[in-house]
């Protein structure tokens, strides 16, 4: 077994959400008569803490504006939150990374709240034994995160693997000094995650699971 912790981030990766995100963000631009925008400009700041998240994909919001921005979010998002489902095959492979001995968390962008909610809903809390969130530490793309996952669980960057779905969670990856692992089926473009250089890109749960299986 080569990585004894294994991280994975949760929307887009774990939880097909990233459309919902996507929508939640412009509908939100729309109730306070902001500039929405693109599908692919809203998706790119999928993975950063909500505050951030906002300032990012509306580059003219004014600051004093940004909380308000973030309360409707939030009421669009989780009006249909209770939806969304997780992957076509994660709840097996995350099963079965369990089962053979590694560590599993989640490194989110996420507020504690929302994660809480959904690791609740999706009936998977239990497989994993610490996550950390952006509004409890610094969000992606800084390292915090993975320094205290590796902290608590006194592992080395060595035997650590980041899974994620955007550039974010790959320059977070390189910061801590981890491996990094991509997904494309997820919020970022393929060639988008190729620039920072994981160990694979992969387009499919299917292909991840394979993946694991062989190199983790």
């Amino acid at each position: 077994m080569k990585y004894d912790l294994i991280v994975f981030d949760w929307d887009g990766t774990i939880l097909d959400s990233a459309g919902a995100i996507v929508k939640a963000i412009q509908a939100s631009c729309r109730d306070l008569d902001l500039p929405v925008p693109s599908d692919a400009q809203a998706s790119h700041v999928i993975g950063l803490g909500l505050a951030d998240a906002m300032r990012h994909a509306v580059p003219d919001l004014p600051a004093e504006r940004v909380s308000e921005m973030v309360e409707r979010y939030r009421f669009h998002y989780l009006s249909g939150d209770h939806e969304l489902t997780l992957f076509n095959g994660i709840p097996q492979l995350l099963n079965d990374l369990k089962a053979a001995g590694h560590i599993l968390a989640v490194a989110t962008g996420k507020s504690r709240l929302g994660l809480n909610r959904a690791l609740q809903h999706s009936g998977r809390g239990p497989l994993f034994k610490s996550s950390h969130c952006a509004d409890e530490c610094h969000s992606k793309p800084h390292p915090q995160m993975l320094e205290e996952l590796m902290s608590e669980f006194g592992v080395t960057p060595d035997v650590t693997l980041m899974i994620g779905d955007t550039s974010h969670d790959l320059l977070m990856a390189t910061n801590a000094g981890v491996d990094g692992l991509a997904v494309t089926y997820g919020a970022h473009p393929h060639e988008h995650l190729l620039e920072h250089k994981p160990l694979a890109c992969l387009h499919t749960v299917q292909e991840l699971d394979l993946w694991l299986k062989n190199n983790a």
